[in-house]
C-alpha cells in the first residue's frame, strides 16, 4: 500500500512554478526546514495543516499525529511574522478523562528575518526562529522544560539557477538549533527545489537531514489558495493549504496596470 500511495505522489508530480513554499509551521521554507526564500512585500496567510506524529515533538510525554493553524504576515520586504497554534489531545497523562478528544493548543511566535538578498553571485541569507519564549516555568527563552515543544532557532541559505532555458532549481542550506533533545527536525540540511516551466504554479521539492529523507509538492490555485503534501522517510504523509491575501501591489503589477491605463 506505501508503495501505491508513493508512486501515486510521484505521478501527480510530473503532471502538475512557486518561487516560496510554506513550510509546516506556518512560516515561508520547504517542507520541514527553512529557506532564505521571502514573501512578497504585503502578503498575508492564513493557513491550517495535518501533521504526521513522526515530524512533531512529543507532547508532555505523548507522541500522535495532529493539527495546526496559522496566521502569517511580511508587512516589509525584509522581515516576517507568525502566529502559530497545535492541537492537543487529551491522553493517559494529560486530561486523561478527554482521552483522544482535542482539549487544547500550543501557541508558538515565530519570526524571521532576511540579512541579505540574494545576488548573481552570493545566495540569500535569513535568520529566524519559532516559539522562542514561554511564560511557563518562569519565563524562558530556548529553554528546557515548559511547552516550547516547536523551539527553534535557524540560519538558512538559498541560491536559484536557471536550467532547460526557464525551468528553475533552488538550493537552499540550514541549520536548525534546538535545546529540546527530541526533536525530530533540527540540525544541518539541504534542500532542492524544482519549479518547472511548463507548470507555472508547482513546486517540487527534495529535503534531506542526518534523520530523514521528504519528498513533497507544492501547488497555487488562482494565485491565492495554496495546497502543499509531504511524504517523510517515503511513507508519512502530512498535508496542508493556505489562503494568501496581497494588502498592495508589486512594483510589477503597477507597471502592468500603469500601461493598461495609458493604453
Amino acid at each position: 500500500m506505501k508503495k501505491y500511495i508513493f508512486f501515486g505522489c510521484i505521478l501527480v508530480l510530473l503532471n502538475i512554478r512557486l518561487l516560496s513554499a510554506q513550510y509546516f509551521t506556518g512560516t515561508t521554507g520547504l517542507l520541514t526546514i527553512p529557506s532564505a526564500d521571502m514573501q512578497r512585500d504585503g502578503t498575508v496567510m492564513i493557513g491550517f495543516n495535518y501533521l504526521n506524529k513522526s515530524m512533531v515533538p512529543v507532547f508532555m510525554g505523548d507522541h500522535y499525529s495532529t493539527y495546526n493553524y496559522y496566521f502569517n504576515a511580511t508587512f516589509l520586504p525584509f522581515m516576517e511574522v507568525g502566529y502559530m497554534c497545535t492541537l492537543l489531545r487529551g491522553t493517559d497523562s494529560f486530561v486523561p478523562y478527554k482521552k483522544g478528544k482535542i482539549v487544547n493548543q500550543d501557541r508558538a511566535f515565530s519570526v524571521r528575518f532576511r540579512v541579505l538578498r540574494e545576488r548573481k553571485y552570493w545566495p540569500a541569507l535569513v535568520i529566524g526562529t519559532n516559539d522562542l519564549y514561554t511564560q511557563t516555568a518562569n519565563g524562558q527563552f530556548l529553554g528546557t522544560k515548559g511547552n516550547q515543544y516547536f523551539q527553534k532557532f535557524y540560519l538558512a541559505a538559498s541560491k536559484r539557477f536557471r536550467c532547460f532555458k526557464d525551468d528553475e532549481i533552488g538550493v537552499h542550506l540550514s541549520y536548525q538549533y534546538t535545546h529540546r533533545s527530541k526533536d525530530p527536525i533540527k540540525g544541518l540540511a539541504l534542500g532542492v527545489n524544482y519549479a518547472p516551466s511548463f507548470a507555472p504554479s508547482l513546486n517540487l521539492i527534495l529535503e534531506c537531514n542526518v534523520d530523514n529523507l521528504n519528498v513533497g509538492v507544492t501547488y497555487t490555485v488562482l494565485r491565492h489558495l495554496y495546497v502543499q503534501a509531504l511524504l517523510q522517510r517515503g511513507s508519512h504523509f502530512s498535508a496542508g493549504a493556505a489562503y494568501k491575501i496581497f494588502l498592495w501591489k508589486n512594483e510589477r503589477e503597477k507597471q502592468k496596470q500603469k500601461r493598461h491605463n495609458e493604453n
